[in-house]
C-alpha cells in the first residue's frame, strides 16, 4: 500500500515562507500525477497546485501563481510546497494527493495523506 507522509506546516506571519513536503513510500503508476490540496475545517477541498512526477508540467491555482511552487524530486519520491509571501487567507490544511497521469487533467486523485496545517497571522 502507497502512503503519503506530509511534514513542513507551522505557523508564521504575513509575508514568512514554509517548505511542506510529502514523502512517498513506493512509486507507482498511481504517483505519475500529485498535487497540493488545502482543506478547509468542514473538509472542503480545492487543488492548490498539481505536477507530473514524469515531465514536470504543472498547475496553479490562480491564488498562489507567482507565491508558490510545487516541485518533485524523483530520487527522494518526495513532493515539495514552497510557499512564500504566505497570507492569513493562505491557512488551512494542507493535504498531498497522488492519482494516475489523468489525475492532472481531470482533477481526480487516489491516494490522500493526513495533511499538516499551515497558519498565517496577520
Amino acid at each position: 500500500q502507497v502512503n503519503l507522509v506530509e511534514s513542513g506546516g507551522g505557523s508564521v506571519q504575513a509575508g514568512g515562507s514554509l517548505r511542506l513536503s510529502c514523502v512517498v513510500s513506493e512509486v507507482t503508476y498511481v504517483t505519475r500525477c500529485m498535487a497540493w490540496f488545502r482543506q478547509s475545517p468542514r473538509k472542503v477541498r480545492k487543488r492548490v497546485a498539481s505536477i507530473y512526477t514524469d515531465g514536470g508540467t504543472t498547475y496553479y491555482d490562480d491564488s498562489v501563481k507567482g507565491r508558490f511552487t510545487i516541485s518533485h524530486d524523483n530520487a527522494r519520491n518526495t513532493l515539495y510546497l514552497q510557499m512564500n509571501s504566505l497570507k492569513p487567507e493562505d491557512t488551512d490544511m494542507y493535504v498531498c494527493a497522488a492519482g494516475y497521469a489523468r489525475a492532472c487533467d481531470i482533477d481526480l486523485y487516489t491516494l490522500w495523506g493526513q495533511g499538516t496545517q499551515v497558519t498565517v497571522s496577520s
